[in-house]
């Protein structure tokens, strides 16, 4: 495995690896848009002087945007185990392109927010359905003793690039404005990045991302593959330990984050700044956690080797509790800073889950599982932000729940600690 801590020599790898670095471009530009897409439509609903939004008007808006398709991701992540992964990057894509174009178009004629929504859950469907795909083809492009490093690069990458498209939307908001028409501006210039993602995904060989055929595929119909998508991914879940563990503590954290996100989202919007630094300061918080996210990319393989695959996240669970217990103080740049090393420590619980489904898992099942992952990650989140609505005050000081955060990451400490424990790895 490649040593984190040689930049040099890991750069010589990745460049040895031609078709992982293909993956890597469409992973990034794909990410870049994404961020894009996700900022501009958080400027449009949330920060938009012709529109107004109180808690409840957040957690419905991020329930309507993730949690429809966390529910169905599984069955549809059948699919990614059946057709040639390629072609479902081409069409995930191409659904992308047009359907960006008809969000931008929604905006421009300054309807409600609701069928914006509803055409920005779509986008965020194909969106998380080319993510997932990227992750499950990626052992087909990297040898088995890489798969850590190399994970820890692409997950570093996407984050960046998702990172650089949310603070890039700053600069058309400043050059349009912040109405609707400024807001439908930045959605069309997002299929750029989305256009270029699908003209890479194109240049792949058929067949080269898989899937595999093997004893543990699901044959039968299509339509029985996808029926049965939730049943297939949830076993092999339960089935494999390292896989259940890893996805237990990550779940816990992105409640807390979901939580953590609500009181700094209402905090801003009361503050006497919501108009005109509100945005800025919540994509400060995103960018935060956002950076220690990457910095999680860079260590883990460090961590991982030195450590282990379950000495790793139960220490990242740790710290990420007692670091939760600075965030009641509820104020904006402790906040900060408690999101930038929560983002460390969930991204290390991540990507140690990510290594689990690459390397444990068959790879005709992988798509099953990574669809899964992908519904947890978002109904953990949403369900948090639902359930704090409920007793979160109008100017989002509850302390009480920062408090909580800390309850839910022990929690999730304690699972990860006993379903792991029977296959520790090294």
């Amino acid at each position: 495995m490649p040593d984190a801590r040689a930049p040099l020599g890991l750069w010589r790898t990745v460049r040895a690896l031609p078709e992982f670095w293909r993956l890597l471009e469409v992973r990034a530009v794909s990410q870049f848009g994404d961020g894009l897409f996700q900022a501009g439509l958080a400027g449009a609903i949330l920060f938009n002087p012709e529109r107004a939004a109180d808690p409840w008007a957040i957690a419905g808006a991020f329930a309507v945007l993730f949690l429809p398709y966390s529910l169905l991701g599984p069955f549809a992540g059948a699919l990614l185990d059946r057709w040639d992964r390629r072609v479902v990057l081409i069409g995930a894509n191409s659904g992308r392109l047009a359907l960006v174009i008809g969000v931008g178009a929604l905006l421009a004629a300054g309807v409600g927010d609701l069928p914006i929504l509803l055409g920005a859950l779509i986008v965020n469907g194909f969106t998380r359905f080319v993510s997932s795909g990227l992750s499950a083809a990626l052992p087909h492009v990297v040898p088995r003793g890489q798969v850590v490093a190399m994970n820890s690069v692409a997950t570093a990458t996407g984050a960046a690039a998702a990172f650089l498209g949310a603070n890039f939307m700053l600069l058309p908001r400043w050059v349009f404005g912040s109405d609707d028409s400024g807001a439908a501006a930045i959605i069309f210039i997002v299929t750029v990045p989305v256009a270029l993602a699908l003209w890479l995904s194109v240049r792949f060989p058929p067949r080269m991302l898989g899937p595999d055929d093997s004893a543990r595929a699901v044959h039968g119909s299509v339509a029985y593959a996808v029926a049965t998508g939730w049943v297939h991914g949830a076993r092999t879940v339960l089935a494999v330990p390292t896989v259940a563990a890893t996805l237990a503590g990550l779940s816990a954290h992105r409640m807390v984050f979901g939580i953590n996100t609500l009181l700094v989202l209402v905090m801003v919007r009361h503050s006497d700044t919501a108009a005109v630094a509100g945005l800025g300061t919540a994509v400060l918080f995103v960018a935060a956690t956002g950076s220690g996210s990457f910095l999680a990319t860079v260590v883990t393989p460090a961590l991982v080797k030195r450590f282990g695959r379950y000495t790793a996240p139960n220490a990242a669970l740790a710290f990420a509790a007692v670091v939760q217990i600075f965030g009641a103080s509820l104020h904006l740049p402790v906040m900060v800073v408690c999101g930038f090393l929560l983002g460390a420590a969930g991204q290390v619980v991540k990507l140690c889950a990510d290594t689990a489904m690459q390397v444990d898992v068959d790879d005709a099942l992988r798509g099953h599982v990574f669809t899964v992952q992908d519904s947890l990650f978002w109904m953990a989140f949403i369900t948090a932000i639902a359930a704090a609505a409920f007793v979160i005050p109008p100017d989002g000081h509850a302390p009480a729940l920062a408090v909580a955060g800390t309850g839910i990451y022990l929690a999730g400490l304690g699972a990860h600690a006993a379903v792991g424990r029977g296959a520790r790895l090294g």
